[in-house]
């Protein structure tokens, strides 16, 4: 069970950050191919579970040669209460690259491999959010698993 080191959509590349990056979002030291806004304090906050070669580590949001952005999971997948292998998503843009449909198109490519894997993703959102709910919605995020212990609502989408 495990994921490509980098997954491509029609418009991204989603490749696994390296030891080195990693060191770097979490000092918030920033790269050339990094946009000027990035890493964001959310991807700081990843940073602290990176674990190198790690298939289900976070991942950059690449467009182009600019990266803009991470996606990834907040550890390897685990059986749920029904014995189904189940992952939590995390993902965030910088604010200039909102809006364009890039968060959709990456979670998408992501779910493709998670498909193949037999692991299903929930995901933990802001019930103020209103962006990512719909980015969840785009992608079937249908089961609402009401809130978690912070207030955020949990969504899953079924395999």
């Amino acid at each position: 069970m495990s994921l490509p080191s980098t997954i491509t959509s029609e418009r991204l590349r989603l490749p696994l950050w390296t030891p080195e990056e990693a060191a770097d979002i979490l000092a918030g030291r920033r790269r050339p191919a990094w946009h000027r806004d990035y890493p964001r304090q959310d991807d700081r906050d990843a940073a602290t579970m990176f674990h190198a070669d790690d298939p289900w580590a976070p991942r950059h949001v690449v467009r182009g040669e600019t990266a803009l952005g991470s996606l990834g999971f907040f550890g390897p997948p685990e059986p749920a209460a029904d014995g189904v292998l189940e992952a939590e998503v995390g993902y965030g843009l910088v604010e200039e690259a909102r809006g364009w449909g890039f968060a959709t198109e990456a979670l998408r490519a992501v779910l493709v491999e998670t498909d193949k894997a037999g692991v299903r993703v929930r995901a933990s959102v802001e019930p103020t959010n209103a962006a990512s709910i719909r980015v969840l919605a785009k992608c079937g995020f249908t089961e609402l698993r009401g809130g978690n212990e912070d207030g955020n609502l949990v969504m899953a989408r079924p395999l």
